[in-house]
């Protein structure tokens, strides 16, 4: 199978792109329009840029990988958001592009399991080797596969932003820590508002965990 994959550079998940395309020998790109046509097979991990129909056609497959059960949340971020919603056990699809957002027939699905106290690096990095799985799987069952068209009503998550990453002063920290958890200390890290100034908090973890 002739295949490639697109990602954009500035995305988090860039290295695990670069790491697939050596596993698969497949080149690796960052924008869509310099795709050769000749590729049959193009998988789009974590990129940004909106990819007009009429480029979606001259491939057979276009491949996206998503974190939720389709057609219930569609939309940004939806890792997450469940993860805020106090999920421990997330789907994870791989399906077909199309002119319609995570509308596409799903060809394969996942699971990330979660135990609760991952933080915002630990559950990307879950979520990277999940898709990469996927992606993997894909190109060894490829006759074996069998899509599927989503059913039932689809749903959708709002884009993240950093209002997002806002905490309230008066909830306790185990009420608000499945927000903690997602929070990226340096993008959109948390932070709460007191008495007319605003403060930012960052969260680690202890390499030596109490006993």
């Amino acid at each position: 199978m002739n295949s490639a994959i697109l990602t954009s550079p500035e995305s988090w998940f860039r290295p695990y792109a670069a790491r697939l395309a050596a596993q698969i020998q497949a080149p690796l790109f960052s924008d869509h329009t310099q795709v050769p046509e000749d590729i049959d097979t193009l998988f789009i991990l974590s990129y940004f840029r909106v990819i007009p129909p009429a480029n979606l056609t001259k491939r057979k497959h276009n491949l996206v990988v998503h974190e939720s059960a389709l057609p219930s949340g569609r939309g940004w971020s939806p890792l997450f958001w469940q993860v805020i919603e106090g999920k421990r056990e997330i789907p994870i699809v791989l399906f077909e592009a199309t002119s319609e957002p995570d509308a596409g027939d799903i060809y394969l699905k996942d699971i990330i399991k979660l135990e609760g106290h991952e933080l915002h690096d630990e559950i990307r990095a879950l979520q990277a080797e999940k898709t990469l799985a996927l992606c993997l799987r894909y190109l060894h069952e490829y006759d074996k596969i069998k899509p599927h068209s989503q059913e039932g009503a689809a749903t959708y998550y709002e884009k993240r932003t950093p209002m997002h990453s806002k905490l309230d002063p008066i909830k306790t920290i185990k009420e608000q820590f499945n927000l903690i958890r997602t929070v990226d200390n340096e993008n959109y890290p948390a932070y709460f508002e007191l008495e007319g100034h605003k403060y930012i908090l960052k969260i680690s973890k202890d390499e030596n965990p109490p006993s």
